[in-house]
């Protein structure tokens, strides 16, 4: 993978579909916390207000728990291998324990955000098209308005409430895309098929200069891409080469 190529990445399940989501939208908050901004403050929130729409509707805090116990599972097979480094398994063995006791304990994600006054009002207003301007929500104008320190300690404590969650998410999503080497196949006129069975991400790459975007159908045992140019009078070659993991 070089700086030229775009990784497409699609969820095979319904588990995953959820993750990648909740896992865009953390990398959100993450980019929009430390900023002096007032609008990339008001991006923050409804990043938040999305993700806590998220957390009402899936059970993530239990589907989380039951993949880090298999990867658990699949880590203390790795031992057994011969050559492996047994120290780096065992760290990441560890790292997966710690997770599990601190999701386990953890509340029912999003939910100390429901006594948050001010949260709620934004959520309020978030289907609203333009439902942020300061004459639908004076209080967030004035959060808006206050010395940078006082949102910035504000930012801090709300991401500091799904830090958690952020951390076991990434080394699972790590752990899977890590699970299936890249292998260079082609696809013709536009069209490749392959099997997909106990698989729960297909991930892609293609050369960003081809301006080429693929589109995924399938379900658990077999998938379709066909691809399509950028552009409307582009084209896509009649042979085309790229690489391909199932994870």
């Amino acid at each position: 993978m070089t700086q030229s190529t775009i990784c497409f990445e699609y969820p095979l399940n319904e588990k995953m579909r959820s993750w990648l989501r909740v896992e865009y939208l953390l990398q959100q908050l993450v980019a929009s916390k430390d900023t002096d901004s007032p609008q990339a403050c008001l991006l923050f929130l409804r990043t938040l207000t999305e993700l806590l729409d998220i957390f009402e509707r899936n059970e993530l805090r239990a589907d989380l728990l039951k993949e880090l116990e298999k990867q658990q599972g699949k880590l203390n097979q790795w031992l057994n291998v011969p050559g492996i480094d047994i120290q780096t398994v065992h760290e990441l063995i560890n790292r997966l324990i710690t997770h599990s006791q601190t999701i386990n304990i953890a509340p029912k994600f999003g939910s100390t955000f429901k006594e948050d006054r001010f949260i709620g009002q934004l959520r309020q207003r978030l289907s609203i098209p333009g439902g942020y301007c300061n004459f639908d929500t004076p209080t967030l104008h004035l959060w808006q308005h206050l010395p940078v320190e006082k949102r910035q300690a504000q930012l801090d404590h709300w991401y500091s409430e799904l830090a958690s969650l952020h951390l076991c998410l990434q080394t699972i999503l790590h752990l899977i895309r890590q699970s299936s080497r890249l292998h260079d196949v082609q696809a013709q006129q536009g069209f490749y098929q392959h099997s997909a069975e106990d698989k729960d991400l297909v991930r892609l790459f293609l050369n960003r200069d081809d301006e080429i975007y693929p589109l995924l159908s399938g379900h658990k045992t077999r998938f379709s891409i066909r691809f399509f140019p950028f552009e409307n009078d582009g084209r896509v070659p009649e042979t085309l080469l790229f690489q391909l993991a199932c994870c």
